[in-house]
């Protein structure tokens, strides 16, 4: 028996590769690998050796050689294979044990190209695909974790006795490997940001406590290649997070970073039901909680400032499934934990990715992300009336809010806190009156955002009624003339910001 060990990821190797020395295999081995095996006094063939040809353009070829690739391909069960191998005295490699060095660790959008390609690594892969090719009489080994598994079913026979479906297994998670690596090279090359192919590579990160609803079975992954987000999050907390749980806490993170000031957001269904700025982070979470406290019950809570024992001891009068924050005190962090089922998330500030995925179906919908790009200094007064100072404040803030809320989307604020949230409503009038019921007394002299142009005054008619006085909105209605004049009639300062938010 023969193994070939080539790996950028040297954790376990060194065991595995004594385990198999102990099953009476030979090892051959490249560069690094073998120099680590051998410094712990391990026998070692250098491919150089098992070849006879030395490596060539500066180490560009090492292991693409006959003697290794027809060693690795042959079929034991072809006879004419097997011949051919006599006729050039070359021994089957019954393992190959190769892992790629990820190429998104050491490089990025900023290396040079130079530098990037000689990076690219030619000879693993080729291994790879050729052992999960011939995967019924070669075991293609990526894994560290699967070394333990490898050498146990060995332990019981040797390859002969290696089941076929743990080979496929090894096959598929050995192309997948390499199909990662090439998309990530992939997205260093391109510069078209919506090409023909689009390789997304995956890697997983943790299964999920269950899908949207408990009898569906989720994971987590990370796109290699994009700054560590939603991956790096850390998680204290005795339960796992669920699938709901990833998009609610992602929703309301995002969110509280378009804020400079202390903020707090709480999220619902992947809505906000509470959004807040203060003058500390104790009275934004305090605002935040009293915009909407029926729907807070159960939801989860972002902040966008450190998490200290005050804060947790104010939180930890409710119930929230996860509190998700940048840091948090030693002592706020033994407070919360007290509370069995809620999360502790600890995050890094948002950045916004260059694109957003989204599958439906057979399909996947990417886009750039919804940054808002027209300042309020570019908004356009539609009206006589100019809003106040205390208006435009809260006219920016509900229009910071609104791209968070689903489609059709309305916030009412006042004084930079929600008071009345409606969105997912088929038509804008019926959303108008959802945050107007939420608001109730206080929307009187609050303002209002919509998320798109109002296609008929009457959502703007009732806002009146209720006694909102100021209205934040894209324009661009056909009827945007009769719209305005409803605005005026009632004496509500009207801006159009000339950019739409849907979210879906």
């Amino acid at each position: 028996m023969r193994a070939l060990l080539s790996v950028s990821d040297k954790s376990g190797v060194v065991e595995f590769a004594r385990q198999l020395l102990e099953f009476g295999c030979e090892l051959v081995s490249t560069g690094g690998t073998a120099r680590l095996l051998r410094e712990h006094g391990l026998p070692v063939l250098e491919v150089a050796d098992f070849t006879g040809f030395p490596e060539l353009l500066e180490g560009r070829v090492k292991t693409l050689h006959p003697a290794v690739h027809a060693a690795i391909l042959a079929r034991r069960d072809e006879p004419s294979h097997m011949e051919q191998l006599a006729r050039f005295g070359y021994q089957p490699i019954d393992l190959v044990v190769v892992n790629l060095y990820p190429f998104d660790r050491v490089v990025h959008a900023d290396t040079p190209e130079a530098e990037a390609l000689e990076l690219i690594d030619i000879g693993g892969p080729t291994l790879l695909r050729a052992a999960a090719k011939n995967y019924r009489w070669v075991l293609p080994i990526v894994d560290p974790n699967d070394y333990g598994r490898v050498a146990a079913v060995l332990a019981a026979g040797g390859p002969a006795v290696v089941p076929l479906e743990f080979r496929r297994e090894l096959a598929a998670k050995a192309f997948a490997h390499v199909a990662v690596y090439d998309a990530q090279i992939a997205a260093y090359l391109r510069h078209d940001q919506f090409p023909d192919l689009l390789p997304l590579p995956l890697e997983k990160l943790r299964t999920l406590r269950y899908g949207e609803n408990p009898h569906q079975v989720a994971a987590l992954y990370r796109i290699r290649g994009y700054p560590a987000q939603i991956g790096s999050w850390r998680t204290i907390g005795e339960v796992e997070l669920s699938y709901n749980n990833v998009q609610d806490a992602a929703a309301a993170w995002q969110l509280v970073w378009r804020f400079e000031q202390p903020a707090a957001v709480i999220v619902k269904h992947a809505a906000p039901c509470g959004a807040a700025i203060g003058e500390t982070i104790a009275d934004a979470v305090a605002r935040a909680f009293d915009a909407d406290p029926v729907s807070a019950f159960g939801g989860i809570v972002a902040l966008n400032r450190h998490l200290d024992e005050p804060v947790s001891r104010a939180l930890a009068q409710h119930l929230f499934d996860i509190i998700i924050a940048p840091s948090i005190e030693p002592t706020a962090e033994a407070l919360l934990r007290r509370r069995k089922a809620l999360r502790i998330v600890l995050a890094p500030p948002w950045c916004e990715p260059p694109v957003i995925w989204r599958t439906t179906a057979d399909v996947a919908l990417v886009q750039t992300p919804d940054i808002p790009s027209r300042a309020p200094q570019s908004w356009r007064r539609v009206t006589t009336r100019e809003p106040s100072e205390r208006e435009w404040e809260d006219l920016v803030f509900a229009w910071t809010v609104v791209p968070f809320v689903l489609s059709n989307g309305v916030v009412i604020a006042r004084d930079q806190q929600t008071v009345g949230i409606g969105g997912g409503q088929p038509n804008r009038v019926d959303a108008v009156r959802l945050a107007l019921w939420r608001a109730g007394d206080r929307a009187r002299g609050a303002v209002l955002a919509s998320d798109a142009f109002f296609p008929f005054p009457d959502g703007v008619e009732v806002a009146a009624a209720a006694g909102i006085t100021a209205i934040v909105q894209p324009g661009g209605s056909k009827r945007d003339s009769e719209v305005i004049a409803a605005a005026e009639r009632a004496g509500i300062a009207m801006v159009f910001t000339g950019e739409r938010h849907f979210r879906h």
